[in-house]
């Protein structure tokens, strides 16, 4: 049923207060001016700058519209079954003299509509139970692709030639698109072709930053843009094919209905062996859009506030889709032992989050971290939260080679320089980020002495780090016996 539909409906059961809230303030205008159209209805407006006009079919009726009151006395005496839409009602709902009006009005079961059109609207506990709350769907993919053809032709009328766009990049542009009102889609359609006659990687940013920027973030989730790929990242080869197999799924569900979007993956593993690399690495394979959830920040001191913060967030993520959730050390933010010494707020956000995770429909991929498998609650392990979990290990000596070869490309030295598999061998146990911070610190070394990293400032780098399999060998070998017969390994 469509948006006029549904108002229709409204006014055939006599609905006397509605709240339609949307910042499209013409655009629902217009869609309630067919409404009264269709069913043979006057229409008013009544605006604190404007005033107000009764606009008949045959007839057009003015009403002193200085002060709402003055309007809502006009209305209670009118026998006219008319659509009185009010815009700055906000304003006023404090004022014991407007709320009386209005009940007087809805309590004289007539056939006309009060309609109050705000993007928030605190309607006071005398009134919420006469009142109908209506929220305008938001364009779908099909009328957003329509709007895109509609600019693309505008600007080939200006320019005498076609916006230039790919396939790819016009489904990732329309599926990023979705969640925001008409007018914006407009705009940022009119802002991206207008600029240089094509879509590209940056329009898509700069959708995906105005989506995030409209909505009420409360610094609970930080969103990351420029992400590396998955070609990036050393070794992890059965965790980059299992990733590979279910993008296509996760990105085009309309061509694979038969098989269910990938809900996420769980990554368990040493600490620095790059957990947080790889999902990252994710969002920057998929080109989605990477949310990580700030668990430090979701607890309040207020009862209830925790949960209603994370449910908050979770509305947010689900307004951003499709995307890449991050739940990094998801130990810390739902660790058992927690439960009962914080009065029972762990638990609830657990409980919180776990019907989230079972409910959503939006495609949302979570990728959860953890350091210590032992801290996390067991409702949250049960098959069917996440599609797999990986257990990622440090690196074997390869996979050391091909991390070498990275960094030193990153930092612009000259990879034929190193012998990258002396060095691997001399850091057998490293992890990933125990090889990057040798690195760097060879370069630190290095620029002391105004020279090139050398093989030999790395080398030395080495030789004086001890690294976590090492300092703590007794927990890395029990997470790893852990992790054995229960994980999936990534490498």
């Amino acid at each position: 049923m469509d948006d006029l539909a549904r108002l229709e409906e409204l006014l055939n059961r006599k609905q006397s207060l509605v709240v339609i809230q949307s910042y499209e303030e013409q655009r629902v205008f217009a869609m309630l001016e067919r409404l009264a159209w269709l069913n043979d209805r006057n229409i008013a407006r009544w605006s604190v700058t404007t005033g107000g006009l009764v606009e008949g079919r045959k007839r057009q009726r003015a009403y002193n519209t200085e002060e709402i009151a003055a309007a809502l006395r006009y209305i209670a005496g009118s026998h006219d079954n008319a659509i009185y839409v009010f815009f700055d009602a906000r304003h006023f709902m404090d004022n014991p003299v407007a709320i009386r009006l209005i009940k007087d009005v809805v309590a004289q079961d007539s056939s006309r509509m009060l309609v109050f059109i705000a993007a928030d609207l605190d309607i006071p506990d005398d009134l919420k139970k006469e009142t109908v709350f209506f929220a305008p769907a938001l364009p779908d993919r099909a009328r957003i692709h329509e709007i895109l053809l509609q600019e693309a032709r505008r600007w080939r009328e200006r320019h005498g030639r076609k916006a230039a766009a790919s396939r790819q990049g016009i489904s990732l542009f329309t599926q990023h698109l979705r969640g925001l009102t008409e007018s914006d889609i407009r705009k940022l359609c009119r802002m991206s072709i207008e600029d240089d006659g094509a879509l590209t990687a940056a329009d898509i940013e700069r959708v995906l930053r105005h989506k995030y920027q409209s909505l009420d973030s409360a610094n609970l989730l930080t969103l990351e843009m420029k992400v590396p790929s998955l070609d990036q990242i050393g070794g992890l080869d059965r965790l980059k094919e299992w990733l590979r197999l279910r993008r296509e799924v996760f990105l085009d569900p309309d061509n694979n209905p038969d098989l269910p979007a990938p809900k996420g993956m769980l990554l368990l593993g040493v600490q620095g062996a790059g957990k947080s690399l790889a999902a990252k690495c994710v969002a920057g394979s998929w080109q989605l859009p990477l949310l990580q959830l700030d668990f430090g920040r979701l607890y309040g001191q207020y009862h209830g506030e925790s949960e209603a913060n994370l449910r908050n967030a979770l509305n947010i993520v689900c307004a951003m889709s499709p995307c890449v959730l991050w739940l990094d050390e998801i130990e810390k933010g739902l660790a058992a032992g927690g439960f009962e010494s914080d009065g029972g707020v762990s638990k609830r956000v657990l409980a919180t989050l776990l019907t989230w995770m079972s409910e959503r429909a939006d495609r949302v991929f979570i990728v959860a971290t953890a350091n210590d498998i032992s801290a996390l609650p067991p409702e949250l392990l049960r098959k069917g939260r996440f599609d797999e979990i990986f257990f990622v290990d440090l690196p074997a000596a390869k996979t050391r080679a091909r991390i070498f070869s990275i960094h030193l490309k990153k930092r612009r030295e000259n990879e034929n320089a190193f012998d990258t598999e002396r060095l691997s061998e001399l850091s057998e146990g490293f992890s990933g980020a125990e090889i990057e911070q040798a690195i760097l610190s060879a370069g630190y070394a290095a620029r002391s002495r105004h020279v090139p990293v050398s093989q030999e400032d790395v080398e030395y780098a080495l030789s004086q780090t001890f690294p976590l399999s090492v300092v703590m060998a007794e927990r890395v070998d029990a997470l790893r016996q852990w992790a054995l017969s229960r994980t999936v390994p990534a490498d």
